[in-house]
């Protein structure tokens, strides 16, 4: 005789399957606090200056969770679009025959997510996989990025457009990027942090606020950035359009008048939030390439330091900056305006302040130029007076000696 167990009633089963709905819902409650975190605040800088932002990293990194985030952080409803599994079609548009085409022309008809954020007026479109998406599928993407249309269908000004990407080694049948489609975003390495990971996992995650605007900076912003672009490409006009070599490069960032525009809007966003200047230096990195885009800081950095004529006409009295870095900057600087016009009322001045900063800053960051300005020293010149205000950096120059 074979006894047999009783079956679980459908009631049973069914409490059971909403107990353990129950438990995964329980696993994901957290709440939220800003994100500090320098490339958070690059992605919220260039999403609130409305320019298309690709974020490149390895797979599970967390990129997908970061723009629900950013999209629940700004309450705008997210389009997630798989970019690889689409056709060209899918994003160029259908045609759809009228009733008199040789009238009124064939429109392309857009997919069901563009229909949606033109109805809603407002989102975040997010491409996802966009370095699987093969070469046709990249040209299509083109309008949508840049032109922002799909089909016959113009997207609203509103909508933030954030794609995702895998880097070519790493996705799945990857592809490099298309020069012109990687020249349309502003490209931010995202790599994960592990104490952001285990605050996350804890229950807080970061969320992406935008920037505040400072509605009395917007117009001075503009002209402060609008300098700073046209000072900078003035200088180095070679770097107003420089696309890579290698092909690896070209699917990334680098400069063109395009990408130089970006540039500018985002310095004038970051001028009017006052935003982080690490957040401002990614973000530019990302729209112009490492290269360009540290040269341009540093002009600007530069060009913020007092005007070394300005300091070596009153050498006592000439305003100091306040960090290290810009006083050996500063210093640097004094010292190639003395070279460029070596007289010795200049050099002597160069040592006044010279001996000034000895008395504000470590001398560690006043040796190498003094160095330099102790070799244009003309030998009919008599030493200069302020030897005995320098202390240990005049012990290191009489040493050099």
């Amino acid at each position: 005789m074979t006894l047999t167990m009783p079956s679980p009633s459908v009631a049973t089963q069914t409490t059971e399957i909403q107990t353990a709905d129950r438990l995964i819902a329980l696993t994901r409650v957290s709440s939220t606090a800003p994100g500090t975190d320098p490339a958070v605040q690059a992605l919220a800088l260039a999403t609130a200056a409305n320019l298309p932002v690709l974020l490149w990293g390895q797979p599970g990194i967390g990129k997908s969770s970061t723009l629900t985030q950013l999209a629940d952080g700004l309450d705008l409803p997210l389009e997630t679009v798989i970019a690889s599994v689409h056709e060209p079609s899918d994003f160029a548009g259908l045609p759809v025959i009228g009733a008199d085409p040789a009238a009124q022309g064939v429109a392309m008809a857009p997919p069901d997510w563009a229909v949606r954020l033109s109805r809603t007026g407002k989102g975040l479109l997010f491409l996802d996989e966009l370095s699987s998406a093969p070469p046709a599928v990249q040209a299509a993407l083109l309008r949508v990025v840049l032109e922002r249309r799909v089909g016959s269908l113009a997207l609203p000004e509103s909508v933030r457009i954030v794609a995702a990407a895998n880097p070519a080694n790493s996705a799945a049948d990857g592809w490099q990027l298309a020069p012109p489609l990687a020249n349309r975003f502003v490209h931010l390495a995202w790599v994960h942090d592990p104490e952001i990971v285990v605050r996350g996992l804890g229950g807080t995650w970061p969320y992406i606020p935008l920037p505040r605007l400072d509605p009395a900076r917007l117009e001075r912003s503009v002209a402060r950035a609008r300098s700073a672009v046209c000072g900078f490409l003035t200088a180095r006009p070679d770097y107003t359009h420089r696309m890579p070599t290698s092909a690896n490069s070209r699917g990334g960032a680098w400069p063109s008048p395009r990408t130089w525009e970006m540039v500018l809007r985002l310095l004038a966003f970051g001028y009017a939030a006052g935003a982080d200047i690490e957040a401002i230096a990614l973000a530019v990195r990302g729209a112009v390439g490492d290269g360009a885009g540290m040269e341009l800081l540093a002009f600007l950095e530069q060009r913020d330091l007092p005007d070394p004529e300005e300091v070596l006409a009153d050498p006592d009295g000439a305003d100091v900056p306040a960090r290290g870095d810009r006083v050996h900057a500063m210093l640097c600087a004094v010292v190639d305006a003395i070279k460029r016009d070596a007289t010795q009322a200049r050099w002597e001045a160069g040592w006044t302040l010279v001996a000034r900063l000895a008395e504000l800053v470590p001398i560690d960051l006043l040796v190498a130029p003094a160095m330099q300005l102790a070799d244009l020293r003309d030998p009919l010149w008599a030493a200069p007076e302020q030897l005995d205000r320098l202390s240990a950096l005049g012990e290191v120059l009489a040493w050099a000696d």
